[in-house]
């Protein structure tokens, strides 16, 4: 059986990354992937797997037809916040698979925002001819069972990702502390100034050694650098920039972290995972739900009402740093009993690619 593996990939994100490694590694034996790339060259040499270009028409058509099943493979892949043609691509070829006759699942999958009524028709219509549909949150949930579409409800995969060490890691200075920031209209320059004000100030007072992680480095270098170049000009502490290409060591990195503070959706998944202790800044929904499901505290970059347990984002470089002291102080990784049951519900997405995709006829 050959399966095309639709998402995110080879476009440099890290997290898309993950969640492609955690496909393949939860896809039955017995299924051959072929994957959409926007690298194809490096997702083969990365994983070992056929890989054609995303956006040639022509060669995608020509491996769905020699291909049994067609799979949105993870993530926030129908959502029009950041593009109105996010779901007209996604959507556009699951309604094609199905088309042409393939089975079709979506898989682990962060609906919305749909802010534009023909996002919302062109995901529900697809969504409502897959064999099989699990989500990774219950906003998402709770769309689907408006639209009277059952699915399952199971962890992000990349909780079940099999991590693998860092060379280099263990020889920066203890404790350590993690930082994945990325861009947003809400991340004003005012904002971002006061934030490495206070990171600076939070590493003097603890002499912990900031590791900056970049997970989509076209998008969050800049940032990341940023705050490299703040923190060796006020001569604040050890630092380094942490630009990882496997997914696999991406996660192991935070397995030698004390606290992160994360905007990444998958930065928070792959702290919380290795009981790291994780302080999240959302700025989408996604963010906003993680932070509820697991706890976390931290802050909303939102203008609108925060979602608890998240606060607005402070204005002052004072009360960012005693807030970060506070949490890095007394704040509580989750416990070795609430990671493993995150990670076994996360193999729930893995029975149900079996179920789908082996299942008689």
């Amino acid at each position: 059986m050959r399966a095309v593996l639709c998402g995110y990939y080879g476009m440099g994100n890290g997290g898309d990354e993950a969640l492609l490694a955690a496909l393949l590694q939860m896809l039955p034996d017995a299924v051959t992937p072929i994957v959409l790339s926007g690298n194809p060259a490096q997702t083969r040499d990365r994983y070992q797997v056929e890989a054609i270009p995303r956006k040639s028409l022509s060669a995608v058509i020509a491996a769905l037809q020699r291909s049994d099943a067609f799979i949105w493979g993870g993530g926030s892949l129908m959502q029009d916040a950041s593009s109105a043609l996010n779901p007209v691509y996604y959507g556009g070829l699951m309604l094609l698979a199905q088309a042409m006759g393939l089975k079709t699942i979506a898989w682990a999958q962060g609906i919305g925002p749909l802010n534009r009524p023909f996002s919302r028709w062109l995901t529900r219509t697809a969504l409502a001819h897959c064999v099989q549909v699990s989500v990774r949150d219950r906003n998402s949930e709770a769309l689907l069972s408006q639209w009277q579409r059952p699915c399952l409800l199971a962890p992000d995969p990349v909780w079940g990702l099999e991590p693998e060490p860092v060379d280099g890691l263990w020889d920066f200075p203890a404790p350590r502390v993690a930082v994945a920031l990325r861009p947003h209209k809400n991340l004003t320059q005012p904002r971002l100034e006061s934030f490495a004000q206070a990171l600076g100030n939070f590493q003097k007072a603890t002499g912990v050694c900031i590791l900056l992680v970049p997970f989509q480095p076209a998008k969050d270098l800049a940032i990341a650098q940023f705050l490299a170049d703040y923190l060796t000009q006020q001569n604040s502490g050890p630092h380094h920039l942490y630009h990882l290409t496997q997914p696999q060591q991406l996660k192991g990195l935070f397995r030698g972290v004390e606290m992160t503070i994360g905007m990444r959706f998958h930065a928070l998944v792959m702290a919380a995972a290795e009981g790291c202790r994780s302080f999240a800044i959302s700025y989408d929904p996604k963010v906003d739900a993680i932070a509820h499901d697991l706890s976390l505290f931290g802050w909303t970059l939102s203008p609108f009402s925060p979602s608890l347990p998240l606060l607005p984002f402070p204005t002052d470089p004072q009360t960012l740093c005693k807030t970060w002291l506070d949490f890095y102080a007394n704040g509580e990784a989750l416990s070795p009993d609430q990671i493993q049951s995150q990670v076994d519900r996360a193999f729930m997405h893995q029975d149900l690619l079996a179920t789908a995709l082996l299942a008689e006829e």
